[in-house]
């Protein structure tokens, strides 16, 4: 699946418009990989990205879904009233809090439909019978852990590789089940400490993930035994990428903290700590997608007006060292950094 990468270096699904079908094309004809992100899409808008990136690049790329999970049992009130406020300030409307199954089972079918050489997962683990399905029309499966319990449920599906995100991430933690009592939603591993725990446990391919933005990153995952690393917060400020123009900026100005939150989303997601980060997330539910689906209008509606103070402005523990530009030249200066960081490596002979 990843083995055979001319660099092992994959570019992450980012849903909410990071993740675009050029960026996908700039990092495969690069020598890398890219996932599109299915979350938050409609199935048409899905099959409308994996045909324009068919178009761009004639090598394979992936696509990510969203696992859904049950209906949240948190009391929303007080959170929706924080939220009102906001929404009247830009004189637009809350969303309505409501679950959904983000139209899993259409998307579903649409990457069977298109054959997706890859399928990825993320919130959990797709059943038996889809992982079946896929492995019978040529897709292999990858699924998003953060804790070898979650590997081992992965494991038990008949999951072709495994992506070990760590605490470090940006945006949501992959996590199977939020834990409402933790603030980073249930026990947190670094990448490398859940690389070593879960290639202890397994032979399938492993892909390290979580504040990588360095090519000495690359080579330290790929030491400890990761086939590729995945990135996502390297590829915010590539030109190619959908990042909204606040963020791009303050991802650039640097000097924000990150921390974790649920005050966007209702799971825990690492941000850029600004105003709705500090003011609301105290009494945040864990309540996803409701307060996602809550708080859509009134974040898209702040970053039309520039607002960084009330956007989900998701970035990874390192995001500082990231650079900009196109992403082939983010690549080629990841290989590069690769390359010196193993030359290091000599002095362990």
């Amino acid at each position: 699946m990843f083995e055979d990468l001319r660099f092992p270096v994959i570019a992450a699904p980012m849903a909410g418009g990071p993740t675009t079908p050029e960026l996908v094309a700039a990092v495969t004809a690069a020598g890398g990989f890219g996932f599109l992100a299915g979350g938050y899409l409609s199935a048409d808008a899905l099959a409308d990205r994996i045909a324009k990136t068919a178009e761009l690049t004639g090598e394979p790329f992936g696509v990510n879904l969203f696992v859904p999970g049950g209906a949240a049992e948190a009391d929303l009130g007080g959170h929706i009233e924080r939220w009102r406020a906001e929404a009247e300030r830009y004189g637009v409307e809350p969303g309505e809090p409501r679950w959904d199954d983000d139209a899993y089972t259409a998307k579903l079918e649409v990457v069977l439909e298109r054959k997706v050489p890859v399928v990825s997962f993320t919130f959990g683990v797709p059943s038996p019978e889809d992982v079946g399905r896929l492995h019978a029309n040529g897709s292999e499966v990858a699924v998003t852990v953060t804790s070898p319990e979650e590997a081992e449920r992965a494991i038990a599906v008949g999951a072709d590789a495994l992506v070990l995100q760590g605490f470090e991430a940006g945006a949501h933690r992959g996590l199977f089940a939020d834990e409402p009592e933790a603030e980073g939603g249930g026990p947190q591993y670094g990448v490398l400490s859940l690389l070593r725990l879960v290639s202890a446990r397994t032979d399938l391919p492993l892909v390290a993930t979580g504040g990588l933005v360095h090519g000495a990153d690359i080579a330290a995952v790929l030491a400890a035994g990761a086939v590729a690393a995945q990135l996502g917060t390297a590829f915010l400020r590539a030109d190619e990428a959908g990042t909204q123009p606040a963020h791009r900026l303050a991802l650039a100005d640097g000097g924000r903290p990150t921390a974790f939150t649920r005050v966007f989303s209702g799971r825990p997601a690492r941000s850029l700590v600004n105003r709705a980060v500090t003011d609301f997330s105290a009494t945040a539910p864990s309540a996803y997608p409701e307060v996602n689906n809550l708080t859509k209008p009134i974040r898209a509606a702040a970053g039309k007006a520039g607002d960084a103070e009330i956007m989900s402005l998701y970035a990874g523990q390192t995001y500082e060292l990231a650079g900009s530009g196109p992403a082939a030249s983010i690549v080629e200066r990841l290989q590069a950094e690769a390359r010196e960081a193993a030359t290091r490596l000599s002095r362990l002979r």
